[in-house]
């Protein structure tokens, strides 16, 4: 499966809890089926914040989630990343500004030609 696979974060954290770890280890093991297939997390907030702290931690977010798979085994030649912070086009669950919603912050895996798109 080329995903996506979909990870969610807390309010204004970056860490991987346990179960997103256990959605990234069957993205490893999905993408062991995959033939080195380049890898895209695009990484994404909800509307609290402000724009430019949310840039930032869209890409924190994609960075943890880098980390993670690159040390269960997707080499990182492979893996892109991309911050969107709190892109109104890409929010998971439309809402007013300043609203935290669980479904928006969140980082998207997916694998093959034209991930990420």
């Amino acid at each position: 499966s080329p995903g996506p696979f979909i990870v969610f974060f807390e309010w204004n954290k970056s860490d991987i809890t346990p179960e997103a770890g256990s959605i990234l280890d069957n993205a490893v093991t999905q993408y062991q089926n995959c033939g080195n297939a380049r890898v895209m997390l695009a990484g994404f907030t909800d509307t609290s914040g402000t724009p430019k702290y949310n840039i930032g931690l869209s890409q924190r977010r994609a960075d943890s989630v880098r980390a993670y798979i690159t040390a269960h085994g997707i080499p990182d030649g492979v893996v892109s990343t991309q911050a969107f912070g709190e892109d109104p086009t890409k929010l998971r669950v439309q809402t007013a500004d300043g609203v935290r919603e669980v479904q928006n912050r969140r980082v998207e895996i997916t694998y093959g030609p034209g991930s990420g798109q």
